[in-house]
């Protein structure tokens, strides 16, 4: 059977699902609650100064749309394939294809990236250098590796707990930061110019990139319908009053300092409880980057299963890829590829910020497919409708500042469509 006759949502539903509303929403929330809150209040802060808050607002009121057009697609069409799923009802099976190669590729560099804040964040505190970090981001890895090969049920469990404790400390934060806020560091409000505002969101993207990485678990909840409405609803009340608290208590309380430090949350904790928020710091760094890391690792290990199970990828990808079943063959690729990556970021070949915006390319691309996808399935000219154009027109500006990384979902495309060629052409010659 051709790729153009297979389904990504052809794979049955048992009665059975191992997700709920709690761990669900832990893995929904590490997914988009990511590395960003540790690092991208001072570099948008640098991008744009206190402009930087109008860039944090914009991509907060996009989530909205965002999130509830996943979620009503979710509910639909409940499948590990997630957004390539909905590409493929809307589009076709060859755009589906190469919307599941931009997330899968870009999984690894967003893993990386994750880990290695982390192990920065813990280096930090324990003045343990460039060496240390690279250990420390190793361990987050390989952790969340393990906790995803061992079942997706001890993954939301672990997410729960990470991410109960992670919002905690990050709301002590911006509750002990509060007080400091001065109106003096909010101006000059707009120091370089509107132009600016548009880089601080391109930055910030990488912080609003998780919807699709949950959107890989409709398949695993009891009752999508009912179930992921409520997911979404509770992780966008918990990034929002973070990602605000953050931003504002950021630029105000630290004022010009908030765009030359490499650790804003540690800078937050230090005006309150001194050189001792430096080992609080690092442990809620390590409670947010091994929860992010292990939420992506989840969700893309499902969608290579996806892929292969439909002829999109390698066949053999789709070993475990059944609800309730663990993708190890699809997860072992991802960890091989993260692994390649990490030498070179661990050695200082790569540059980690260039790993960060490569991969907030791919998946802002991403979320521009998913959302072309909403818009032919969901019922037209209604509000979420509306929403759902208003934020594909952001998305596409966004990555209008992309630049040249543009071309990484491009060879992505060009790799999946060589792919498929080359599969058809093999079964041709038979």
């Amino acid at each position: 059977m051709s790729v153009q006759e297979t389904s990504l949502t052809a794979s049955a539903r048992p009665d059975v699902r191992r997700l709920g509303i709690g761990g669900g929403t832990a893995l929904c929330a590490g997914a988009v609650l990511g590395p960003g809150v540790l690092t991208l209040p001072s570099l948008a802060a640098a991008a744009a100064g206190p402009a930087s808050l109008l860039a944090w607002v914009v991509l907060l009121a996009m989530c909205v749309p965002v999130a509830a057009s996943f979620a009503a697609l979710g509910a639909r069409y409940p499948d590990g394939g997630g957004v390539a799923t909905f590409v493929h009802r809307a589009i076709g099976p060859r755009a589906a294809a190469v919307v599941g190669w931009w997330f899968y590729g870009a999984v690894p560099l967003g893993v990386v990236s994750a880990a290695w804040i982390g192990g920065t964040y813990v280096a930090d505190a324990a003045g343990w250098g460039r060496t240390g970090a690279a250990v420390v981001g190793a361990v987050v890895l390989v952790g969340a590796l393990v906790s995803n090969a061992v079942g997706l049920r001890m993954s939301g469990r672990v997410q729960l707990l990470l991410g109960g404790l992670l919002a905690v400390v990050l709301l002590c934060a911006v509750l002990a930061a509060a007080p400091r806020v001065s109106a003096a560091h909010f101006t000059p409000f707009l120091p370089g110019g509107w132009a600016s505002v548009g880089s601080a969101a391109s930055v910030l993207f990488f912080a609003f990139a998780g919807w699709e990485a949950a959107s890989h678990l409709s398949g695993e909840f009891a009752d999508p319908v009912r179930d992921l409405p409520r997911v979404t609803r509770r992780t966008l009340a918990v990034i929002t009053v973070l990602y605000l608290g953050l931003a504002v208590t950021t630029i105000g309380a630290l004022g010009p300092a908030a765009a030359r430090t490499d650790t804003p949350l540690t800078a937050l904790l230090e005006q309150s409880v001194g050189t001792a928020a430096r080992p609080v710091a690092a442990a809620a760094a390590l409670f947010l980057t091994f929860g992010a890391v292990n939420s992506y690792l989840a969700g893309a290990s499902r969608l290579g299963a996806a892929l292969g199970r439909d002829g999109a990828a390698p066949r053999w990808l789709a070993k475990g890829g059944a609800p309730g079943e663990v993708p190890r063959r699809s997860l072992a690729v991802l960890g091989v590829v993260a692994a390649g990556l990490a030498g070179p970021v661990a050695t200082g070949t790569a540059d980690l910020d260039l790993l960060m915006r490569a991969t907030a390319t791919c998946l802002a691309a991403v979320t521009l497919a998913g959302l072309a996808a909403a818009l032919v399935l969901l019922p037209r000219r209604t509000p979420l409708w509306f929403g759902g154009l208003a934020s594909a027109v952001l998305t596409a500006g966004v990555l209008a500042f992309s630049g040249w990384l543009l071309l990484i979902p491009v060879a992505l495309a060009v790799a999946a469509v060589g792919f498929l060629t080359l599969r058809r052409t093999g079964r041709g010659t038979r």
